[in-house]
């Protein structure tokens, strides 16, 4: 199954809810007006775009409603799918040409992290990259644990330490074993706490610094993992991290649990941090890369219709 096939069956609760509200109101006008677009920006709003997201959708619709002179408010979807598409893109590739490269994974607990990383190192190793895990949450009871299950799915090799150790000598000692197994991507795990963001930023600064010194040409991503079932509160996260970390892409998870997937679009307007992975179910394969164009048009069609 393809991304568009994923991503369509993920979408399906925002599809629903999203699509169902758009095609109604506009066969309701018999004319493009104020009221139209007042009525699609409490929509989109319904669909936690947030609000200054949707007031920036509307107004680039009426420019284009404008400058192409379109009257039929029939018209008025597929502009709307390829606005979407177009405030979605950029930046959604992730940047793994050096060998080894390295990908941090932050976020709270609960948003799906630890299973974020077993699924993008089953994605990877499909993709032909030899991965390697660090178990570098040493504070979370069983978290390590957790990891290493995933990491005995996706078939690839972990570095752990004992729990409570620094998190930062994980990340030293996964990087020497990337290098000596010639790994292509370490993938660590991070501390799922928010709560003390000194805390927090002492801790990425500190594994940031042993990443620079020991491979300071290696392409280097760190991502953040967002439950897309909690909406605006996503945001909300992204907003508190990104004044903690120097974050390089979102990995969204569970699209497939809400109809709220409209949370994408504040991310990327709101804060500029690119989606460059959502999760749209619970099979390994099913964390999958973001795609914004046949994002925009999962919301609003299934591919049957």
């Amino acid at each position: 199954m393809g991304f568009f096939e994923k991503i369509s069956a993920g979408l399906r609760k925002t599809r629903e809810s999203l699509s169902s509200a758009v095609s109604g109101m506009l066969s309701s006008f018999t004319k493009i007006d104020d009221a139209l677009f007042e009525e699609l920006e409490e929509i989109l709003i319904l669909a936690d775009t947030g609000v200054p997201t949707a007031q920036k959708i509307c107004d680039l619709l009426r420019e284009r409603v404008k400058a192409e002179r379109v009257t039929d408010p029939a018209k008025i979807q597929e502009m709307l799918e390829e606005i979407i598409a177009q405030m979605l893109a950029g930046g959604e590739a992730l940047r793994l040409n050096t060998q080894p490269s390295v990908i941090l994974v932050i976020g709270v607990n609960g948003v799906g992290k630890t299973t974020s990383i077993g699924k993008l190192a089953a994605h990877l190793k499909q993709g032909g990259k030899k991965v390697i895990l660090g178990a570098a949450d040493t504070f979370r009871a069983a978290a390590i644990d957790q990891l290493a299950v995933w990491a005995d799915r996706a078939g690839v090799d972990m570095i752990r330490h004992a729990e409570g150790s620094d998190p930062a000598s994980v990340v030293f000692d996964t990087i020497a074993a990337a290098k000596a197994r010639n790994a292509d991507v370490m993938i660590c795990d991070t501390a799922g706490r928010l709560h003390n963001k000194k805390h927090l930023m002492d801790e990425l600064a500190k594994m940031s610094r042993v990443i620079g010194r020991e491979l300071p040409e290696a392409d280097a991503e760190v991502l953040l993992v967002l439950d897309a079932t909690t909406g605006q509160n996503a945001v909300n996260q992204a907003r508190e991290f990104k004044n903690a970390a120097d974050i390089t892409g979102i990995i969204l998870t569970k699209l497939d649990g809400t109809a709220k997937g409209g949370v994408v679009l504040a991310i990327c307007d709101e804060l500029q941090i690119p989606v460059k992975l959502v999760g749209v179910g619970e099979q390994l394969d099913d964390l999958q890369p973001f795609d914004p164009a046949a994002f925009a048009k999962a919301m609003f069609s299934s591919g049957n219709e």
